[in-house]
């Protein structure tokens, strides 16, 4: 039995660990999605970038993990003046298999728990539409697309803006 065999019940969030960092550099998503990856763990640790900074992990990110205590992602949340901003991943593996609204639940539960006034958004290059539906089923809605630089030259973004969960409504 493969860890895809049991879907879980429940995610639940946690502030980073240290060894959940080690276990993301790891990952290794398929193009076009490899542009999602990061440096090694001992890169992002030596140059203190990301969640190589310890003050940044333990203050802005989350560890996703399901009940039986896997962990399934990560999330950034980046405040800004009364905005909370996202940036998550999803373990490569665990992509595309219908987890993305629950996945992105706790994330915002998380985001709604640490500053309840703020608005949360978050923003997607435009090309990557699994993860717009996922965002649209978990209650964002596209508010602007947007040009800006990336690590690879200049690409278009969605910005999204959480409102609500449609069975929320």
């Amino acid at each position: 039995m493969t860890d895809m065999d049991i879907t879980p019940t429940s995610f639940r969030t946690v502030i980073m660990t240290e060894e959940h960092s080690k276990m993301i550099c790891s990952w290794v998503y398929p193009p076009p999605y490899n542009i999602y990856g990061f440096l090694p763990w001992e890169q992002m640790k030596g140059l203190e970038i990301e969640f190589g900074d310890a003050n940044i992990r333990q203050e802005q990110y989350i560890s996703v993990l399901d009940d039986k205590g896997s962990l399934w992602g990560f999330a950034q949340l980046f405040p800004m003046h009364e905005v909370t901003r996202i940036g998550l991943g999803m373990r490569p593996d665990w992509c595309g298999h219908g987890m993305g609204k629950r996945f992105m639940e706790a994330i915002v539960a998380e985001a709604v728990h640490r500053r309840p006034t703020d608005e949360i958004d978050l923003e997607v290059m435009t090309w990557n539409v699994r993860a717009i539906r996922a965002y649209e089923q978990a209650g964002f809605s596209i508010t602007d697309t947007y040009e800006r630089a990336t690590p690879t030259g200049k690409a278009l973004f969605h910005c999204m803006v959480y409102e609500a969960a449609p069975n929320e409504e």
